[in-house]
């Protein structure tokens, strides 16, 4: 299979990067290897927003070989049909476990059917990875209001109204898991300080939702993945992608399956009782970068 750009610079992870359908042609053949077993989400429905391409369509991928049933949604019906028919083509025993829904995300009345569908032709709702944003580069002086609005109903607004319809058409009765995205949102986010506001009212709001939902059986946990080599980091070039290795303590940029694998770990039931917490996925940055030079990394 032709490899994925980052591939050629780094030793192989845990999990094995799925390959991204060539333009004019099929998608690799080549079946997902997950660190997880086999069959950990048989007989399980997990929706995946912003799931026709990036982060989502790599959490779908892992997902369904591990046994889910995955609803992928989205605005896009060419993306979403896109990856429920690679899912399909590697894994014939799953095909019509995995359906798409055009849906909104930032409109209340299509969550509200798009959640009502789910349960129509899955039944359950066992877990929500709230994938699903955007954002622009901008700084605080140029952002218009419209421009504002438009990255917080996308960022916020869109996951509050799908994790609590997950929970009011559902989970309240019979418990799930609920995963949001976040963002090396920590000291700011120069550049683009609306994606920054929008993904804080996500944490602020994660937290919330696990002390309200957990009586229920419900978790809520978020993942904050720091620079990760998705379509924009690629479009952004080689020089981009080196300054941001260069900032993080492993020395590298992180790649789309480490992040898909913190999801699972948090949807899947060896997370049973963590709840309310945010996973940093960022090579260390976190913990600080090093204020003088330290050997390179080897990974």
């Amino acid at each position: 299979r032709k490899p994925l750009r980052h591939e050629k610079m780094t030793q192989p992870s845990t999990t094995s990067p799925i390959t991204k359908p060539e333009p004019d042609g099929p998608a690799s053949k080549t079946r997902y290897r997950s660190a997880f077993r086999p069959g950990l989400f048989e007989g399980q429905t997990v929706i995946v927003t912003g799931g026709g391409s990036g982060l989502g369509r790599c959490a779908a991928h892992e997902l369904a070989s591990l046994g889910a049933h995955v609803a992928l949604v989205g605005r896009q019906a060419a993306k979403l049909e896109a990856v429920a028919s690679e899912i399909s083509a590697i894994y014939p025993e799953r095909v019509g476990d995995v359906s798409t829904t055009v849906c909104d995300i930032r409109d209340e009345v299509e969550v509200k059917a798009c959640i009502a569908t789910i349960l129509q032709k899955h039944s359950r709702i066992n877990g929500l990875f709230n994938c699903a944003g955007g954002q622009f580069p901008a700084k605080l002086r140029d952002i218009s209001l419209k421009g504002w609005d438009a990255v917080v109903r996308n960022n916020l607004h869109g996951t509050f109204l799908f994790s609590r319809e997950c929970y009011v058409q559902w989970m309240e009765h019979h418990g799930g898991s609920i995963v949001n995205m976040l963002a090396d949102i920590w000291g700011g986010l120069p550049g683009m300080g609306h994606s920054g506001a929008a993904r804080g009212g996500v944490l602020t709001l994660t937290e919330t939702a696990a002390c309200e939902w957990g009586y229920a059986g419900v978790r809520v946990n978020a993942v904050a993945p720091g620079p990760i080599l998705t379509e924009n980091l690629e479009r952004a070039g080689a020089g981009a992608q080196e300054a941001a290795a260069r900032a993080m303590p492993m020395k590298r940029v992180g790649r789309p399956e480490e992040v898909a694998a913190a999801v699972v770990w948090l949807c899947s039931g060896a997370a049973g009782f963590v709840t309310g917490t945010t996973l940093t996925i960022d090579g260390g940055k976190l913990a600080g970068t090093p204020p003088f030079q330290v050997k390179a990394g080897r990974r």
